[in-house]
């Protein structure tokens, strides 16, 4: 068992190459290490998770998991809620490595870091107010120690913020396809409607020619073949589209890094009809081919 003043190793594991398959993770650790940060990380790598499970469930939990057609990886949280019943966990948990792949990681973090994480925070040990935190902290080590003996991967979170510490889940249980799991939504929109409320980054494309002047494109939209050619013919717009590709495919990936799962760019135009729409199309594409989830959304568009 850590000391009350010894840190965790920074990272031991003893975790082997990901197989194909069904997966478990158990996230414990000390109050205060940085567990909700955790799940959220999970949570955006697409594992199926759930807080604070009963340990007495923990089984059928793992047969639904193995006999669900839907969820391939699940995440739980056992902590110090459980109470006194948390010195099972290594016999439960034999069982459910029969039937699924499970991996426990355990946070830590110092002693003067955690204090100083309650004090910021002003929120109360889940062991209650009667004790000092310094003296909940070591009570909650004793109470943990059955788990950390069994811990597959160790993780001190003291020197991480929560960028960090959710790019170091990220990295050490994403599957290699997940690197560029942010989910980009390219919105167009015109200007005489306002600027939508959920846009990350505008980009104002007015300044391109309006096909609304050409009387047999009034009635289109930038989804036309014709009108996309027309607005892609002239030489700003060959440039404007170049230099916003690499414009974004150098922030995406520091937008992953920061953790950020989903990011809305929009164009936009006076109506929202025509040069809006092509550009959006046009990015939307370039995107797809670096390897982004991408989709395309037109907000005032005729529907």
């Amino acid at each position: 068992m850590a000391s009350s003043s010894q840190p965790a190793t920074q990272i031991a594991s003893t975790r082997t190459e990901a197989k194909p398959g069904k997966e478990l993770v158990i996230v414990t650790g000390i109050s205060g290490s940085g567990k909700a940060s955790a799940l959220k990380a999970f949570e955006d790598l697409g594992f199926h998770c759930v807080d604070n499970l009963p340990l007495e469930l923990l089984p059928d939990f793992a047969t639904l998991v193995e006999q669900s057609a839907e969820v391939e990886r699940a995440v739980i949280v056992v902590d110090v809620r459980e109470g006194q019943t948390l010195d099972r966990l290594p016999e439960i948990l034999k069982g459910v490595k029969k039937l699924l792949r499970t991996r426990v990681v355990f946070l830590d973090a110092q002693d003067a870091v955690l204090v100083r994480r309650y004090s910021e925070t002003r929120r109360p040990h889940p062991l209650g107010r009667q004790e000092t935190v310094s003296r909940s902290i070591v009570e909650e080590r004793q109470l943990l120690d059955p788990i950390r003996n069994v811990a597959d991967t160790l993780i001190d979170t003291s020197n991480f913020n929560v960028h960090e510490l959710r790019a170091h889940i990220q990295d050490r249980f994403g599957q290699e396809e997940e690197t560029k799991r942010l989910l980009v939504s390219c919105l167009s929109f015109g200007f005489k409607n306002g600027v939508p409320l959920d846009a990350d980054m505008v980009f104002d494309v007015r300044f391109l020619p309006n096909p609304h002047f050409v009387p047999e494109f009034r009635k289109l939209t930038g989804l036309d073949p014709n009108v996309a050619a027309y607005v892609r013919e002239f030489p700003q717009t060959r440039e404007f589209l170049t230099k916003v590709t690499d414009l974004l495919l150098y922030l995406l990936p520091h937008y992953v890094e920061e953790g950020k799962s989903y990011l809305t760019v929009a164009f936009g135009c006076t109506g929202g009809q025509h040069r809006s729409v092509m550009m959006v199309e046009e990015i939307t594409a370039e995107l797809k081919r670096a390897g982004y989830q991408v989709k395309a959304l037109h907000r005032d568009t005729p529907r």
